[in-house]
């Protein structure tokens, strides 16, 4: 018996499954961009290894550690081929699912070897909006800052001035503090003057007339001293008022 018979042979060697992918490359929907090669030496693989393991993860509805290190593996080779590995993840990803995964893998390997950093440019395009929005947010963190810190000096020194005693405007403090002006009094005439005295006067000095009656006896009547005297009295206080 030959020695071939117990030494296994490769999927390469076995004419049933090169008739199996044969039949599958004519039955299976490539995309277009599947027909050109990429030379995964000028594609930085550890970047794009985070957008594999959430886009597998989105489609099996969990992270499956053996499918995304089976993808990891076919892209270690220099030149992966494209077709081949829709063919082998259709087991795993179903036929649809595997198809749509190629459609969005593959361009991102065509853009990441047309740039020197091995980045695909729609990942460059994300960072730079990324940090574009974090700016933005930075700013609007910075001006809302600057609005409490105003609002806060403003409570502060509205309080500080309710604190402090009010000021007086000149034109108050001068009216306080300005002598008071005592109406003036009108002097009083004295009695041998041209203007009539006072009623008061007037009615002393008639009363004084109407207590001395003329005395018809005759006999000789003594000068009214007193009254003269309180009426001249009375006229000079007037007079000091």
């Amino acid at each position: 018996m030959d020695a071939g018979f117990f030494r296994g042979t490769s999927a390469e060697q076995d004419n049933r499954f090169s008739n199996k992918q044969k039949k599958l490359l004519k039955q299976l929907k490539f995309a277009e961009c599947l027909d050109k090669k990429v030379d995964m030496t000028k594609v930085n693989l550890e970047v794009i290894k985070p957008w594999i393991t959430q886009r597998v993860t989105e489609i099996l509805g969990f992270e499956d550690d053996v499918v995304i290190e089976f993808i990891f593996n076919q892209l270690e080779e220099k030149h992966p081929d494209s077709k081949m590995m829709q063919i082998n993840l259709t087991g795993f990803l179903n036929g649809k699912n595997a198809r749509e995964f190629m459609k969005d893998l593959w361009p991102l390997l065509l853009s990441a070897q047309e740039n020197i950093a091995g980045i695909p440019s729609a990942f460059l395009e994300q960072k730079k909006e990324e940090i574009k929005q974090r700016q933005i947010e930075q700013e609007k963190l910075a001006s809302l800052k600057k609005v409490d810190e105003d609002k806060k000096e403003k409570d502060t020194r509205e309080r500080a001035q309710s604190k402090s005693p009010r000021r007086r405007s000149p034109a108050k403090r001068e009216r306080k503090h300005s002598p008071s002006r005592s109406p003036r009094r009108k002097p009083v005439s004295p009695v041998g003057g041209s203007s009539p005295p006072p009623p008061l006067m007037q009615l002393t000095t008639k009363s004084s007339e109407q207590l001395v009656e003329p005395d018809t006896s005759g006999r000789a009547v003594p000068e009214p001293v007193v009254q003269e005297a309180s009426s001249t009295w009375f006229v000079k206080s007037l007079y000091l008022l």
